[in-house]
């Protein structure tokens, strides 16, 4: 993985996070040092990322992306094409979700914003390792999606749209 792409993951990380996240589980996941991870957060604290620095882990004061949530509905087929058509357009699918009748709402992190996160996702549906959320609600989805700017979102929204993947609403 690239230094870059390896900011932008552990920025995405921070942003998803529901608690402060330790260095040395950053270094874990992207197998570098925890020197390195240090020298990754002042470059980032440097290009305007508000991370700040606890004694249980970095957090994100807050987002400096625009987000958005879609209601998606399409086959297992056109799964690639959805998470292509996000990515390509400068998005990161941040998670996936659904509501479900008994357990209600049921969501997983996902941080694809990359052709090789789409490609990892891919393979693990296709070799049976895992099965969409999807499925436990008849196609029915949500995706937050996160971008620079609410323009990348309007073009998200429109090339969803245009490939009939929005959930209309009633």
């Amino acid at each position: 993985m690239k230094v870059a792409e390896r900011r932008k993951a552990i920025v995405n990380l921070l942003l998803s996070a529901k608690e402060p996240i330790p260095g040395a589980e950053l270094a874990q996941k992207f197998n570098i040092s925890r020197q390195i991870i240090v020298q990754d957060i002042t470059v980032l604290k440097g290009t305007g990322q508000e991370i700040i620095s606890t004694s249980q882990g970095y957090i994100m004061q807050k987002s400096p992306y625009a987000q958005r949530v879609f209601k998606i509905r399409h086959t297992t087929e056109q799964t690639e094409d959805e998470l292509s058509c996000i990515v390509e357009l400068g998005g990161t699918v941040v998670d996936v979700f659904v509501w479900h009748k008994v357990y209600g709402k049921i969501e997983v992190a996902l941080n694809i914003f990359s052709p090789l996160h789409i490609k990892q996702f891919m393979e693990g549906v296709r070799t049976g390792q895992s099965t969409e959320l999807m499925h436990i609600t008849g196609g029915y989805h949500y995706h937050t999606v996160r971008a620079d700017s609410e323009e990348i979102l309007d073009r998200i929204e429109n090339a969803l749209r245009e490939r009939n993947y929005i959930v209309p609403e009633i």
